[in-house]
């Protein structure tokens, strides 16, 4: 009794989170409602006994790319006002990809709940959820795993490349010709008459 009422308890805050991270007007808000729903839903993985997505869950989404979300919000001078001049131009399409993804998830439930208990997964209990996902991992998924860790290396060798490419008019910063510089040439006396400024 007490599985079902968390798990109704998870789940009834994880969709009224969601819907208020749509509805809210103040995108700092939408971003904590965001992070109370990511919250909620490793809950709900950690009562289905997966805990180790839910601690990828807290980790990744809600200690990175949540909190990534609220700087990003709290830091940029963006005009939301000017972004929802066109909210009415798009409230037609965004309506029907609503309805869309709606009856999609109407039809997976009802298709769910209609089966039979024979398609549960089959559970080792002497291993983790780590281990079993370990094993699984790295036995029939680790040629896509190990194709994900290349591309994502690729990427990151990409980013520093654009960062790091030569360009007119930008400041760079270079430590060996900082560190090799002497007081001479850092500091400059000058000699300022009583009452008068320094010049320009």
């Amino acid at each position: 009794m007490l599985t079902v009422i968390a798990f109704y308890l998870l789940a009834g805050v994880a969709v009224l989170a969601a819907f208020m991270v749509v509805a809210s007007r103040n995108p700092v808000h939408s971003v904590m409602f965001l992070i109370t729903a990511f919250f909620s839903a490793a809950g709900l993985f950690v009562l289905m006994g997966a805990e180790f997505l839910a601690l990828l869950l807290v980790m990744v989404y809600v200690g990175a790319v949540a909190v990534l979300f609220l700087f990003v919000v709290m830091m940029l001078d963006v005009d939301f006002v000017e972004m929802k001049q066109g909210f009415l131009q798009y409230l037609p399409i965004g309506a029907v990809v609503a309805l869309v993804l709606f009856v999609e998830m109407v039809l997976v439930g009802a298709a769910y709940f209609a089966g039979s208990d024979d398609r549960q997964p089959v559970i080792d209990s002497e291993k983790s959820n780590l281990e079993q996902i370990g094993e699984v991992l790295y036995t029939d998924y680790a040629f896509f795993f190990e194709a994900a860790g290349l591309v994502l290396l690729v990427a990151m060798i990409g980013a520093i490349v654009l960062t790091h490419r030569t360009r007119e008019g930008v400041r760079k910063q270079d430590a060996m010709k900082q560190m090799a510089r002497t007081r001479d040439e850092a500091v400059e006396l000058v000699d300022v008459a009583p009452g008068e400024g320094i010049g320009a």
